[in-house]
């Protein structure tokens, strides 16, 4: 099942049948059947009739609310799974110093690992960028099994992703280039692009979580923060550099969005909604797209690797926690 997106301005969801309708002015652009959606995704100046956020509530599909800078405004869901067991375990491990550190060092490992794999083939086709980064990420990886508390981890983390950014930003063409990471807003294109995919990412890990039972909110290497889906937060970290970042790299380099399709209002940065429909093609193309972990050797398509993570995880707080290594790949 897919995510349906809708970025027109003026747009309305309205109900038929059994199928979701996107109109504007009385035109329908677009008929979905229900039975196809995963989750619904609204964009910017975009409304909906009470009937049809019935019939997604009923058929418990979300709908999110994000704004054209790629923040989440709220999430309108069907009330919590009844697996109220799971959800005791996992807030009682979730107490558990032992348990989180040990469940952040493996999601810190696969997603530095993964982004790892993502810096190896940007520095083999610019090898002028060298082997630093490579040899800094490598540091963070022989230090994090040694961490003896989740700062010390995180640390180690932040200093990797540093590294990272310092090879990825160098693959992308000057005039679409960044200094540094940086959101709340962001203050260039690529900036804009990342958080957005980010947010969608989020998303995802969000609704996978609800549909498995856990607690979005209660994570594990992600502190509480009160609004913060700490535990989605916490799956989304090994698909970043290789979902978001590979999808923001292909649409710069072979310049399907360019610096004209975006647009700055006081310190931020947003896109225009020609870029904004050609990175959900490309993001819902790349969450479609097949991939193998090669420590299980189970291939499926990323969208589905999603539900599959946050259930490995769920068997982790409910037994062993050799059940839960999250996805890699080489």
């Amino acid at each position: 099942m897919a995510t349906l997106y809708v970025v027109e301005p003026g747009c309305r969801l309205e109900r038929e049948g059994r199928r979701l309708l996107v109109t504007q002015s009385g035109d329908v652009l677009r008929a979905v059947p229900l039975g196809r959606l995963s989750q619904v995704v609204l964009i910017g100046s975009v409304g909906s009739t009470t009937q049809a956020l019935q019939m997604l509530l009923r058929a418990e599909i979300p709908l999110c609310l994000i704004s054209r800078s790629g923040k989440l405004l709220g999430r309108l869901t069907p009330p919590m799974g009844k697996n109220l067991p799971l959800r005791h375990a996992h807030y009682r491990r979730a107490q558990d110093p032992a348990f989180c550190l040990r469940v952040a060092k493996r999601i810190a490992d696969a997603k530095l690992r993964n982004a790892r794999t993502v810096a190896r083939r940007i520095i083999a086709v610019h090898p002028e960028i060298g082997d630093g980064p490579l040899e800094r990420m490598d540091d963070a990886l022989r230090a994090i099994p040694k961490a003896e508390d989740l700062g010390q981890v995180r640390g180690w983390e932040g200093l990797a992703g540093r590294a990272y950014f310092s090879a990825y930003k160098r693959a992308l063409p000057p005039d679409m280039t960044f200094k540094r990471r940086n959101r709340r807003p962001p203050r260039d294109p690529v900036n804009a692009l990342l958080s957005l995919g980010y947010t969608l990412l989020t998303q995802n890990m969000i609704t996978a979580c609800e549909v498995v039972g856990l607690d979005p909110y209660d994570g594990f290497l992600h502190g509480d923060k009160y609004g913060r889906p700490a535990l989605a937060l916490d799956l989304v970290e090994p698909f970043r550099a290789i979902v978001v970042d590979l999808v923001v790299k292909r649409l710069v380099n072979r310049r399907s969005v360019k610096p004209r399709d975006f647009t700055t209002h006081g310190q931020g940065v947003y896109l225009s909604q020609r870029a904004m429909k050609r990175f959900l093609r490309a993001y819902t193309a790349r969450l479609e797209t097949t991939v193998t972990d090669w420590r299980s050797g189970v291939r499926l398509s990323y969208q589905k690797h999603f539900e599959l993570e946050t259930r490995k995880l769920a068997r982790a707080i409910q037994g062993s926690l050799d059940s839960y290594q999250p996805l890699r790949i080489r």
